[in-house]
């Protein structure tokens, strides 16, 4: 399947020099959709995952499925003071911007094998901190798997060592 034909760039957003990748105009075809979580899971069905950690927000939209696609537990990283109840925390910086991400102290137990899911791999910012947050609470990282990298920001680079999948490269 072509994934990358169905991408939208959007210039200029959010701000002024950005390409961002609109996922948008190829989640609302059924077949894509579909096919791209069965790619995004493939390199990882025998990797014993028993969860999968999907980043505030994009992350959510591929993560679940491919939480049920790997017969895995799924738990949502979210933005600082979104979760109910006590969270661990990480800073990281985006290629415009930072934040903190957040996740439940109780949503993973230690020594659980994790995959990390998120729409885009740029700088690695945002998956570092989600590592760290996995860390901290004794997982064990099984993989990421992104939908698009933008290989031209080195994200892997801050990643080394880890077993990584993308499926769309710009």
């Amino acid at each position: 399947m072509d994934f990358k034909q169905s991408i939208r760039t959007v210039e200029d957003w959010p701000k002024k020099g950005i390409s961002f990748k609109d996922i948008t105009t190829m989640l609302k075809d059924a077949e894509l959709f579909k096919a791209s979580i069965k790619e995004m899971s493939a390199p990882f069905v025998n990797d014993n995952v028993d969860m999968v950690i999907g980043p505030e927000s994009r992350g959510f939209i591929f993560g679940a499925p491919i939480a049920a696609e790997l017969n895995a537990g799924f738990v949502p990283v979210r933005k600082k003071g979104k979760l109910p109840a006590a969270t661990v925390s990480a800073s990281y910086e985006l290629e415009y911007g930072t934040d903190a991400l957040e996740m439940h102290e109780d949503a993973i137990e230690k020594g659980q094998r994790v995959l990390i899911v998120d729409d885009l791999l740029a700088t690695g910012g945002t998956i570092s901190a989600v590592i760290e947050l996995c860390e901290k609470a004794g997982a064990e990282i099984a993989g990421l798997s992104f939908m698009i990298e933008l290989e031209f920001l080195n994200g892997r680079d801050k990643l080394r060592g880890r077993k990584i999948s993308s499926i769309v490269k710009y």
